[in-house]
Parts: structure tokens; C-alpha cells; sequence
């Protein structure tokens, strides 16, 4: 489950202006900007400590993990991480958003799904193994966002395929793409067709002429 063991997370409230210049003085503090929002009430301007936010990403369930906040002068709530940013170079924090989220109902969410095993058409017969999807979206309560989705592709043979079908079902999540949609297949390696060779018709070369080619008539004797 998505629901992790980390320590509450801590958000300040943050006052005054919200430009550039204040976001910049919040990260030279060792703290990062965070909005707060979702579950029908205001959004709020905050600073967390990015500690625990990378500790939280870089966790098996990642930006679906379930935490509790506490907002200072407020009450508590459990939030998950749902956009954040990162510095391009170092990839420091910059920002995060984070949602409220009300237990008892269902949200959306994506899931990795996680390929176990080698394929019979990989091992046996000379195939590729090709992921073609590697995030499903579900439908589910909160507590039940697993942190991935396993599926043994072992039997699969040569043009075999695993399918959203496929996947492993349960009364507690729905899965919103198609049925038919490949998960991944074994197929073969494509090879290049060699270049048929131009077949032109021969071509007697050209005997280059020596000396002048006189053109012009000698002049009549007068």
C-alpha cells in the first residue's frame, strides 16, 4: 500500500509576498515553497523541509505515498505530493504542491507496473521483451494506491502479448485505460534489408578527342 511510515510532515505558513525574491530567501533558510490545497478548503502558501519531501519521492510508492501534514496553527490532514520541481542542474527542489486527501474517497492515480520474470519468447525462441507501458491509471481509495503493479511475463512466448486484461484484478482498484491495450510483447528483432543492388545498363565510356575540332571554314583567297 501507498500509506507509508514516515514522520509527519511539517508545513509553516507562509506570509507576504510570493514572488522570486521570497522564494529564494525561503531555500537560503534550508526550506523549500509548497502550496497546500484539495478537500474543499483554501489553498495555502507553506514551506517544508525538502528533506523529507526527497526522503518521500524517492521512496517505493514515490509521489503516491499517503503522509500526514500538519500545518502549524492548523489542524492535520493527510496529503500526497502531485507536482513538484526541481532545479535543472544540481536538481535541488524548488517547489512542491500538495493535495489534501480525504480517505473515504476514491481518487485517481498512476502506478508503475513492473515486469517479473524472463519471457519463454526471450529465452527459448530469440525474442525482445518491449515495455510498452509502463504507468497504468487506477481508480481507488486511498488506501489501497498500490505502489506498483506486478505481472509475470515467464510464459510469454515469441509475438506473445500482456494486455491491460492481463493485469492483476481486485474489487479494491479499477483500471481506467482500455481492456485491449499492450502492456508489453515479445517480438522479434528487426533487421535492415540489405540495399538491392542498382542493376543499370551498361554504358560504353566516352574516347576523349585530342587536338582542335575546326569548326569554322577557311577563309576564301581572295
Amino acid at each position: 500500500m501507498a500509506v507509508a511510515t514516515f514522520d509527519a510532515v511539517v508545513a509553516t505558513p507562509r506570509e507576504g509576498k510570493f514572488n522570486k525574491n521570497a522564494a529564494r530567501r525561503v531555500r537560503v533558510a534550508g526550506k523549500i515553497p509548497a502550496v497546500v490545497y484539495g478537500a474543499g478548503q483554501d489553498a495555502i502558501a507553506v514551506t517544508v523541509d525538502p528533506k523529507i519531501i526527497t526522503k518521500i519521492l524517492h521512496s517505493e510508492s514515490g509521489h503516491n505515498t499517503i503522509f500526514d501534514l500538519n500545518i502549524e496553527g492548523g489542524a492535520g490532514t493527510k496529503a500526497m505530493i502531485v507536482d513538484w520541481q526541481h532545479e535543472p542542474i544540481k536538481g535541488k527542489l524548488l517547489h512542491i504542491d500538495l493535495k489534501r486527501i480525504a480517505m473515504d474517497k476514491a481518487m485517481r492515480v498512476s502506478v508503475p507496473v513492473q515486469l517479473i520474470g524472463v519471457p519463454t519468447g526471450v529465452k527459448n525462441q530469440g525474442g525482445i521483451l518491449d515495455h510498452i507501458l509502463r504507468e497504468v491509471e487506477i481508480e481507488c481509495l486511498p488506501g489501497d494506491i498500490p505502489s506498483h503493479i506486478d505481472v509475470d511475463v515467464t510464459g510469454l512466448e515469441l509475438h506473445g502479448a500482456i494486455h491491460i486484461s492481463d493485469l492483476p484484478h481486485s474489487g479494491s482498484i479499477k483500471y481506467l485505460g482500455e481492456e485491449t491495450a499492450t502492456v508489453a510483447h515479445v517480438t522479434v528483432i528487426k533487421e535492415e534489408a540489405p540495399a538491392e543492388a542498382a542493376e543499370a545498363a551498361p554504358t560504353e565510356p566516352e574516347v576523349a578527342k585530342k587536338g582542335k575540332t575546326e569548326t569554322a571554314e577557311a577563309p576564301a583567297k581572295k
